[in-house]
């Protein structure tokens, strides 16, 4: 495990109050949104934007750490959640199922074999590293500018770079919560994620030590492909 390090990708944003609350996008999202920041809006935006927010905080807080009972147990509950038969909402389901089936002890295994191993694990969740073939590289200075001008900075806490696919996640998260334009929300999109995520889930839901996370890829994979054009339509 990461020893001596924060175990969520936190963002904090630089606007806070001086004893520097720091905001944390929660697995509760998934099914509890905070709508403080929608109360102008129609209910079906708001019921979208719950939606997204949600998933991309479910996908965060299944990426960034071996995955703990508490989480295991929402994410169950997307296995009776949808009735349609979609590509989506069967990979949805089947996440459930699978979640069901987990315990944490065996998610511990898998999750360090695939993401942090002995060296490293099968997969590499970076942007710089799918972008250009390393870390810490210009895509990773870009995200930087681009997160501190939209008034967010990282957790002196935080030991992973702000290109891990669970911050980025985290990120997309807030910006929604916090009614930030889509927009903004798109472009943040299309600049850090939309080039690299969709070959990150495919790359994971073909690792060999990939059990359980060949769902999460599985749903990963079908949610950034709606996302991808629920963006396109909404500019």
């Amino acid at each position: 495990m990461k020893d001596k390090c924060d175990d969520t990708m936190i963002m904090q944003t630089q606007q806070s109050s001086p004893c520097g609350d720091q905001v944390r996008v929660e697995m509760s999202n998934l099914a509890d949104t905070s709508t403080d920041s929608y109360e102008h809006a129609d209910a079906d935006q708001l019921a979208e934007n719950q939606y997204r927010a949600g998933a991309y905080s479910m996908l965060a807080a299944l990426l960034r750490q071996p995955p703990r009972q508490e989480v295991l147990d929402v994410v169950t509950g997307l296995a009776g959640m949808v009735e349609e038969k979609d590509d989506f909402a069967v990979a949805m389901s089947m996440l459930g199922l699978a979640a069901r089936a987990a315990t944490p002890v065996e998610l511990d295994d898998e999750y360090h074999a695939l993401f942090i191993g002995l060296g490293r694990g099968e997969l590499v969740p970076y942007g710089s590293w799918y972008l250009t073939g390393f870390l810490m590289e210009k895509p990773l200075s870009v995200l930087r500018n681009d997160l501190a001008s939209m008034g967010f900075a990282r957790n002196d806490g935080t030991c992973e770079p702000e290109d891990h696919i669970a911050a980025l996640c985290e990120v997309m998260a807030l910006l929604i919560n916090e009614a930030r334009s889509l927009g903004e929300q798109t472009q943040f999109f299309d600049a850090h994620m939309s080039s690299w995520v969709g070959q990150f889930f495919t790359d994971l839901s073909e690792a060999k030590s990939a059990v359980f996370y060949r769902s999460v890829a599985r749903f990963g994979k079908a949610y950034f492909d709606f996302e991808k054009q629920y963006l396109a339509m909404s500019v």
